[in-house]
């Protein structure tokens, strides 16, 4: 699943589902998708993400090196894990735009 998240006053931000819904509990909303904040409860949803987002150890801890000759070609072509505080960032600025002028926020599939 794909979550779009949707301001008047900012472009569009897509993210999976996983992360999206993650991000809508750290905001203190349920998480439910379709949704939508108002342009009055942005602000402490923000802050809430916010404050979450820093309380999340800037890095991801690297996995304890495994012994496994099998899999030495795809543990080479495995992506780097990615920090929740990268993946929040468009959020973050998405609301803060909606914050700035007053505006709701949806998402959707």
């Amino acid at each position: 699943m794909l979550v779009t998240f949707r301001t008047d006053v900012h472009a569009d931000i897509l993210m999976f589902g996983d992360i999206a819904v993650q991000l809508l509990k750290l905001m203190g909303h349920s998480g439910a998708v379709p949704g939508a904040l108002l342009a009055d409860d942005v602000p402490a949803a923000l802050e809430r993400l916010r404050q979450a987002v820093a309380a999340q150890p800037a890095t991801i801890p690297e996995q304890a090196d495994r012994v496994d000759d099998d899999n030495d070609d795809q543990d080479d072509e495995r992506e780097p894990p990615v920090a929740l505080a990268h993946r929040a960032l468009p959020l973050i600025e998405l609301l803060a735009a909606a914050a700035a002028e007053h505006c709701d926020v949806l998402w959707d599939r």
